[in-house]
C-alpha cells in the first residue's frame, strides 16, 4: 500500500504538484502527520514547528495547523482528502448503502468551496484516479468507492448523523467561539468527533491562520503544542515558512500597514486579545512640533468632520483635514484645525461657532455619526451645513486609517488631547475575526473620532479634490523641475531658482489649477492651454 510521501513524490499521483522545494516544511509535516520516517534535516524542521522533540511512530488521528496565510494550508488538506479518498479501504467500516464522508467544513459555503475545487482539481488532472468520480454537483464529489467528499458550514446540527473518515476544518480561528452563538466552534467539533469514533484511521485536521487568544484553536495550541507522545499534532508555522513562494516585500508591506495583524496572518502568531492600537514612535512621527493649526489657504479643498454630544457629559468636537500629492507621488493627510468644546455647553451655540469655522475655510457640508438622530442634521442645516451621517462606525475608521499613520502619510497637529486619544485606543480581538478599536474604560475618543472620520473621508475623496504644491507665487511661475522655462502671458522668458529650493508637484497635476493669465482657480482646468 503507499504512503503519502511516496503519492507525493510520484508523479502519476501527486508529483507533479510538490516538485519545487518550497513543499520541503509540509513534506515533513505530512511524513509527521502519517508517522513516516524522517531524516535529520526534517527533524530539525519538525522540533521548530511542533516544539517537540520526539516525531510520532505511528499515524496521527488529529492535527492542528496554525499557519500563515498563503502558506498553502488549503491545498494540502485537499492533497490528503484525496489520498483517504482513494487510496484508503474504507467500506469494512460502512454498513449496508452507507457511504464514508470526507467533510470539509468552513465557516460559509464558499470558503468550503475553495478547498473542494482544488479536490476536483486534482482529481480530474490525474489520470489514475479521473475514473474513480462516480458523480460531481457544486457541493459533493462522490466516489465510486463509497466515498462522498462533501461540502459543509460550521453547524453543530447539520454535520451530525454520518460516518466521517476525514474532516477537513478550514479557517477555524474565525469560526464564531462564544457560546452563545448559534454555532460555537467547540460544539461543531464535539458534533463531529462521534461520526469518526467507529472508523479506524479517521482524521480530524483544523487548519488555520491564528486570531485571538480564544475558540478551539487557541486551546488546542495551549493543550498541545510541544508535547512530546501527545496523540493531537499542532504545527506553528509562518508563510515563508511553509511557502518560501512568497515575497518577503509582500510580508513587508503589511507589517508596514498593520503589524499587530501583518504578524498573525503572516508569522503565525496568536494576539492578545486586549492590545495597544498604535505605538508611540508611530504617534511621534505623524505629529509635527509646534503645530497647533493651519490657517485657510485659497483653492485647498478642505474635509470637516465633527463628533456631536448633547452638552452634558462628553465634549463635542470638530477636524478640518486636506490632502496633499507630494514630489514623490505619495498622498498625505494633512490635519489643519481641532476643536474641543468641554460640556456644560449649548449644542445650539456649539453648532453655530462650529459652522462659522467650516465656512471660514469653504466647507459646506459635515461628515459626523447617527448620534441623535436627525437633531445634528437640523441644527447644522440651519446655519447652512449638510451634515452626512458616516457610513462606518469609530473603530473601522481607527483600522482604515491605521495604514496611512504607520506609513508616515499622515501629519498631525502638536495638540495634547489628540495624541493622548489615539494612543490610549485599545484594539480588542472579537470572536469570529472581527476587531474592535474602542477607548479604554473610563477613557474618551471625541477627538481623534472626529480626526479619524475626516482623514479616511479625505483620503477616500476623488483625486480631482487634492491639494498640490503650486509653483507659482503671487501668480507668477517659478521654477518647475525637468522644464527650462515657462511660456505665456506674464511669465518671464526664463527662470533659473534651484529646484531643491522649493517643494513641487513633479507630475505636472498642479497645471490643471493654473488659468491663461498665470493665476490660480480652485477647481482644476481639464487641459493646460498656455
Amino acid at each position: 500500500m503507499t504512503n503519502i510521501i511516496r503519492a507525493i513524490n510520484d508523479p502519476a499521483v501527486f508529483g507533479r504538484y510538490f516538485r519545487a522545494e518550497s513543499w520541503t516544511a509540509w513534506r515533513v509535516f505530512l511524513a509527521a502527520l502519517f508517522g513516516l520516517p524522517l531524516v535529520y534535516d526534517q527533524k530539525l524542521l519538525f522540533e521548530r514547528y511542533t516544539g517537540r522533540k520526539v516525531a510520532p511512530s505511528s499515524p496521527l488521528q488529529e492535527a492542528w495547523l496554525v499557519v500563515g496565510r498563503r502558506g498553502g494550508k488549503s491545498f494540502v488538506l485537499a492533497v490528503i482528502a484525496v489520498f483517504l479518498a482513494c487510496f484508503r479501504d474504507w467500506k469494512p467500516y460502512l454498513g449496508p448503502g452507507e457511504v464514508g464522508t470526507i467533510m470539509i467544513i468552513a465557516k460559509d459555503r464558499a470558503q468550503a468551496r475553495h478547498i473542494k475545487r482544488f479536490v476536483s482539481g486534482v482529481l480530474r488532472d490525474t489520470p489514475m484516479l479521473a475514473p474513480m468520480i462516480e458523480d460531481e454537483t457544486a457541493e459533493e464529489i462522490r466516489l465510486k468507492n463509497r466515498v462522498a467528499i462533501e461540502i459543509h458550514t460550521a453547524s453543530f446540527r447539520s454535520t451530525r448523523g454520518y460516518t466521517i473518515v476525514a474532516a477537513l476544518l478550514d479557517e477555524i480561528a474565525f469560526w464564531e467561539s462564544d457560546e452563545t452563538s448559534a454555532n460555537p466552534d467547540v460544539e461543531v467539533v464535539n458534533a463531529i468527533k462521534p461520526g469518526m469514533a467507529t472508523v479506524p484511521g479517521a482524521m480530524l485536521l483544523c487548519a488555520s491562520s491564528p486570531h485571538g487568544r480564544h475558540g478551539v484553536l487557541w486551546k488546542a495550541y495551549k493543550k498541545h503544542f510541544g508535547k512530546d507522545n501527545d496523540p493531537v499534532l499542532v504545527w506553528q508555522a509562518p508563510t515563508r515558512a511553509m511557502n518560501p513562494s512568497v515575497p518577503q516585500s509582500y510580508i513587508d508591506a503589511h507589517m508596514g500597514d498593520d503589524p499587530a495583524l501583518a504578524r498573525a496572518e503572516y508569522f503565525a502568531e496568536f494576539r492578545a486579545n486586549v492590545a495597544g492600537f498604535i505605538t508611540q514612535a508611530v504617534v511621534d512621527a505623524a505629529v509635527v512640533p509646534n503645530r497647533l493649526e493651519l490657517p485657510y489657504v485659497e483653492g485647498v479643498h478642505y474635509i470637516g468632520a465633527v463628533d456631536p454630544s448633547g452638552g452634558s457629559n462628553d465634549p463635542m468636537t470638530l477636524s478640518l483635514v486636506h490632502t496633499e500629492r507630494g514630489a514623490d507621488g505619495t498622498r498625505r493627510g494633512i490635519v489643519d484645525l481641532v476643536r474641543e468644546v468641554k460640556p456644560p455647553f449649548s449644542p445650539d451655540a456649539v453648532v453655530a461657532e462650529f459652522a462659522q469655522i467650516l465656512k471660514s475655510y469653504g466647507i459646506t457640508t459635515v461628515w459626523g455619526d447617527r448620534y441623535g438622530g436627525v437633531w445634528p442634521r437640523e441644527r447644522f442645516a440651519v446655519h447652512g451645513i449638510n451634515y452626512q451621517v458616516l457610513d462606518k462606525p469609530a473603530s473601522d475608521l481607527y483600522k482604515e486609517l491605521l495604514p496611512a499613520l504607520n506609513s508616515q502619510r499622515v501629519e498631525l497637529l502638536d495638540d495634547a488631547c489628540l495624541i493622548e486619544q489615539l494612543l490610549q485606543l485599545e484594539r480588542h480581538v472579537g470572536t469570529g475575526g472581527k476587531d474592535t478599536i474602542q477607548h479604554p474604560a473610563g477613557g474618551h475618543d471625541d477627538v481623534i473620532n472626529a480626526v479619524a472620520a475626516a482623514l479616511v473621508k479625505a483620503f477616500n475623496a476623488p483625486q480631482e479634490l487634492e491639494t498640490f504644491p503650486m509653483p507659482f507665487v503671487a501668480g507668477t511661475p517659478r521654477y518647475f523641475p525637468g522644464s527650462d522655462e515657462f511660456t505665456g502671458a506674464g511669465a518671464p522668458t526664463s527662470l533659473s531658482v534651484p529646484a531643491t529650493s522649493y517643494d513641487y508637484n513633479r507630475n505636472d497635476s498642479w497645471k490643471a489649477y493654473v488659468n491663461t493669465d498665470g493665476s490660480i482657480r480652485s477647481t482644476p482646468r481639464t487641459r493646460w492651454d498656455f
